[in-house]
């Protein structure tokens, strides 16, 4: 009767244990991971360009380079922008349309199309990010792109990258 009790505890044990990978399996996949590295350079003597360049998925698996600097001109302040380049097929932006950024909290901020008309490429987005960068705590964060007709691309954001983000700004 014991042998046949530890037995059915073991077993149970060993169930418990898979579940628990499993679970954690699934957890730790819906959190993308984004390698990048802040780079420096000097276009023309005197303008220096802040840059982090990584690739993101949006919620319908689609790959999006996701480029933010801050570019310094000698006497002007310096600018902060985001710029979201969709693989061809994946989007077509409209423009002058403000990005939406959702914060952890729910709250919403909105960055303004840089673009007045149209993009030089219909995947292309760019947002002024001078006054939402400061304002963004390192939290996960949604970036949603309006498409016509009241949709919007989504994309997820990791904490890491806001980091990043402000690293950036703070150079």
């Amino acid at each position: 009767m014991l042998r046949r009790f530890l037995q059915s505890f073991w077993w149970m044990l060993l169930l418990g244990i898979l579940t628990m990978l499993i679970f954690l399996g699934l957890e730790i996949k819906s959190y993308q991971t984004a390698i990048a590295a802040i780079t420096k350079f000097e276009q023309v003597p005197g303008e220096i360009i802040y840059r982090s360049h990584l690739k993101l998925d949006d919620q319908s698996g689609n790959t999006w380079q996701v480029i933010l600097w801050k570019q310094i001109y000698p006497g002007h302040p310096p600018s902060v922008n985001l710029r979201l380049v969709g693989f061809p097929g994946s989007a077509e932006l409209i423009h002058p349309q403000p990005l939406r950024i959702t914060k952890a909290t729910g709250e919403v901020l909105t960055a303004p199309d840089v673009f007045l008309e149209e993009a030089p490429v219909p995947s292309i987005g760019q947002y002024d990010f001078q006054n939402i960068l400061p304002k963004l705590p390192i939290e996960p964060l949604q970036l949603g792109i309006p498409l016509p007709v009241q949709h919007f691309i989504n994309i997820s954001v990791p904490p890491s990258v806001v980091q990043e983000w402000q690293s950036v700004v703070s150079n």
